[in-house]
């Protein structure tokens, strides 16, 4: 008879494929600390080795099968319980046997859909990650890997400036416009407001980048809004007919691209606030939606294995005699 505590056991090592010349980007985790994860995109395979190391030489580690998995879920907070998977593959490594020895197995999952950005927020996580199982009798052992997917966009074909008014009647009517109303997310927001009508002392003049998640459906609906960035962009009293000019670069927050409807499960959506405080500390301010896309880089490299191919294609094709007989 074997004693749980002098079973065989492992460690196991999920070793990507490509690793060493793979970009890495950085996640916070549910504790507000930053974790570097591989990166990948919709449609790239995803495959690697899972090296499987015995703990106790000489003794056998009996198993009912191991796989692997590529998985991506969503993960609401107050619903811990329940993990939402919107994609789930998966790839036998072995069958019921025994191991006698520390075992390699490799595995590829080809050119996977991966239709969502990963995202971890106030009250939900998305995430991607590969799991390893060795199956046994009475607890598995397993062993995850974190992946990072960024969805990428191109160019939005329609990109209307926005231009809107705001008004108290008889004491304040300012208009403000923005150069579009759909920016990449190491863009710069450019616009102005122009004062029509100022009859009202006003201090001071701000703008901030609001984040908006939103979880769940109907009554369950819960908003979660934080102040990304914040600017003073005038301090006094405007005369009419005055102008004050807007200029903010997005490139030093931490941004996502706007997030519809996830999986009917949540979604991530940006607003520009524009925030006015008279000398009695009253504020007036008027919200406006802005969307925010991810650009993917302008050079694509071609890998030197395809460069190699093109040019023995190119020595290896027939010469052509135009000489006539």
């Amino acid at each position: 008879m074997s004693f749980l505590g002098f079973r065989q056991t492992a460690d196991i090592d999920i070793i990507l494929d490509g690793n060493e010349s793979r970009k890495m980007a950085e996640m916070k985790t549910e504790d507000g600390k930053k974790e570097k994860y591989y990166l990948y995109y919709d449609g790239e395979t995803v495959s690697g080795k899972v090296n499987i190391t015995l703990k106790k030489l000489g003794t056998k580690l009996e198993h009912q099968g191991i796989k692997v998995e590529f998985v991506g879920e969503i993960e609401l907070y107050q619903d811990r319980g329940n993990h939402h998977e919107f994609t789930s593959l998966v790839k036998d490594l072995a069958r019921p046997s025994d191991l006698m020895q520390n075992t390699s197995f490799s595995f590829e999952f080809l050119n996977v859909e991966k239709p969502y950005e990963s995202y971890t927020g106030s009250n939900v996580r998305l995430r991607y990650f590969l799991r390893v199982t060795i199956i046994r009798r009475l607890s598995d052992i397993v062993k995850e890997l974190d992946l990072i997917v960024h969805t990428l966009s191109h160019y939005p074909e329609v990109n209307s400036p926005i231009k809107m008014e705001v008004g108290i009647e008889d004491c304040l009517h300012i208009e403000f416009e923005y150069n579009k109303s759909k920016y990449h997310l190491k863009d710069v927001i450019v616009g102005k407001i122009y004062f029509l009508l100022v009859r009202i002392k006003i201090k001071h003049m701000e703008i901030a980048i609001i984040k908006r998640e939103t979880t769940g459906i109907g009554q369950n609906t819960f908003n979660e809004n934080e102040t990304i960035a914040k600017y003073e962009i005038m301090d006094g009293a405007p005369v009419r007919g005055e102008s004050i000019p807007i200029r903010l670069f997005l490139a030093g927050y931490e941004l996502t691209p706007t997030m519809k409807d996830i999986n009917k499960k949540f979604s991530v959506r940006y607003y520009l606030n524009l925030v006015l405080v008279d000398e009695e500390e009253r504020r007036y301010f008027k919200q406006q939606e802005i969307v925010l896309w991810r650009k993917g880089e302008r050079t694509r490299r071609i890998p030197i294995q395809q460069i190699q191919q093109i040019q023995l294609q190119e020595e290896n094709k027939p010469q052509v005699n135009n000489t006539n007989s």
